[in-house]
């Protein structure tokens, strides 16, 4: 498994477990899919991007940049902005466990974007979570 589909179950897990977040976005609604438009609201798990950390030369150490898309019909961005702040609160809430032969020894979120959709009825909110992931053995 990759170090970065094992990062991207963390966060769900980590996301869905939240009911300050499951109260705003059921969890049925935290998910990763290309289809359009987006359940309204929704935390769509989007790109990804892993790199050689550089460190060893056994290569076990990779960063890794995961970046979740919330998606809100409302009139302005105080719904995404309060949701996108509760991700980072998540993401904070303490390191992800060991998963799928992967360690998770540090995560962040290195940035927040909030923009407004082009259709003029919808707020986005562009999360990147940062994370430097070991294999385990």
């Amino acid at each position: 498994m990759s170090a970065a589909l094992s990062l991207q179950k963390s966060i769900r897990a980590r996301l869905v477990s939240k009911a300050v977040i499951t109260d705003t976005v059921p969890a049925s609604s935290i998910l990763d899919r290309h289809q359009t438009p987006a359940p309204d609201p929704s935390i769509i798990i989007g790109e990804a991007q892993t790199v050689d950390e550089g460190d060893d030369l056994q290569r076990r150490s990779f960063r890794v940049y995961s970046t979740l898309h919330v998606w809100v019909k409302e009139p302005s961005l105080t719904g995404a902005n309060a949701l996108s702040g509760l991700i980072v609160d998540a993401v904070l809430g303490g390191r992800f466990p060991e998963r799928d032969g992967w360690q998770c020894v540090d995560q962040f979120v290195s940035s927040t974007r909030l923009i407004r959709d082009p259709d003029g009825e919808t707020s986005h909110g562009i999360v990147t979570v940062e994370a430097l992931m070991r294999r385990a053995s």
